[in-house]
């Protein structure tokens, strides 16, 4: 336990010190370019001077540049009967090669790093969420975040995953493929906040330490209150802490894990078919819920009006009425449709999308 904690801290303090040493590069190239462009003017006033007007800002520029570029080309402006343009050339050639050189070698350094290519990669990815609204954000250092990731995915559900460190971001990209996401602590506001929270649906916090999540539900629940917010834990007592800070689920995988194997046992049939339903490659049927919003265009209509059960890829299993924790299984065809009700029906990504393009709000 002691060594994943300290490889797992070691990790986080080589991220930080590559971010500390992009950011110092970054910092070196701008001040080296600033010089540049400085010595670059001093070049192109001074010899303007030195030509007394008889020669134009192209020769001046061109002059500068191939006095700092030593490339040793003919001189446009005469210095054969000027000591002071020779002295002057002298000094911007001994003062600009060396801004030249040490904006080059951080140039290099810059590229070779690999940060440029990260740098476009992170606009093209802050663009991605920034267009983003109705996703999901999960926030984890374990591996229940693959699965929970790979759920919301194959049913059709846009993701952006919060991880604590680029390291930990890019091993989720090589097992799920291309995957927008933040890296950073999941309880600041800046990192919630870029992964598009106010504009989220739902958030899920699935760190290794309950602390973490504790703290990312209270960050969450001021942010976004209106986000649906679900935490794992492992430990029973905690899950009251969790609630009380603003989480509406708490999940114990552990809890979950039991379950299933309790199901193995005693109802395999039943696991098997459960089994293929969510692992099924080739499809994405799922237990799904529909829920009909307010001021909905087919509320008061019953569902037979609708015909819900004849939409392709779906099956009707009960409804719930809104306010109340109680199901109506198998509806009959009278049964009205309420603002707010939410209907249970087994279905693939596709009736579902069916069946809420057909409870339209006005």
């Amino acid at each position: 336990m002691r060594k994943r904690i300290r490889q797992k801290i070691e990790k986080r303090l080589d991220a930080g010190g590559r971010i500390a040493e992009f950011h110092r590069i970054r910092r070196q190239l701008g001040l080296a370019f600033i010089a540049l462009i400085l010595v670059t003017a001093i070049g192109v006033v001074g010899f303007l001077i030195i030509g007394g007007g008889q020669y134009g800002l192209i020769d001046a520029v061109y002059m500068t540049v191939i006095t700092l570029t030593t490339v040793g080309f003919g001189e446009i402006i005469n210095m054969a009967s000027n000591p002071a343009g020779r002295i002057f050339t002298m000094f911007l050639l001994l003062g600009g090669m060396g801004i030249v050189a040490y904006t080059m070698l951080m140039l290099a350094a810059f590229v070779l790093e690999g940060q440029l290519r990260h740098i476009f990669s992170r606009r093209r990815m802050q663009r991605r969420i920034e267009n983003m609204e109705g996703h999901f954000i999960v926030c984890g250092d374990t591996a229940v975040k693959w699965y929970v990731i790979e759920e919301l995915t194959i049913t059709g559900r846009n993701v952006v995953l919060v991880a604590p460190s680029e390291e930990a971001l890019e091993e989720t990209r090589e097992r799920l493929g291309d995957l927008p996401g933040v890296a950073g602590d999941p309880s600041d506001d800046n990192v919630l906040l870029g992964a598009g929270l106010e504009r989220a649906a739902g958030i899920v916090f699935c760190m290794e330490n309950d602390k973490d999540n504790l703290l990312g539900v209270l960050t969450a629940c001021r942010l976004a209150p209106e986000v649906r917010i679900i935490a794992a834990t492992e430990l029973p007592e905690t899950e009251a802490k969790l609630r009380a800070a603003g989480a509406d689920s708490v999940v114990s995988p552990s809890h979950i894990g039991g379950l299933r194997m309790a199901s193995e046992m005693i109802r395999p049939t039943v696991v098997s078919f459960l089994d293929q339903m969510l692992r099924s490659k080739g499809g994405d049927l799922r237990v799904e819920e529909v829920k009909v919003p307010e001021n909905a265009v087919t509320a008061g209509m019953t569902l037979g009006s609708l015909e819900v059960n004849k939409v392709s890829g779906t099956v009707l299993l009960a409804v719930s009425r809104f306010g109340t924790d109680d199901f109506e299984f198998k509806p009959k065809p009278d049964t009205t449709v309420e603002s707010g009700m939410t209907l249970v029906v087994m279905a693939d990504s596709k009736g579902r999308s069916l069946l809420e393009e057909r409870f339209e709000a006005l």
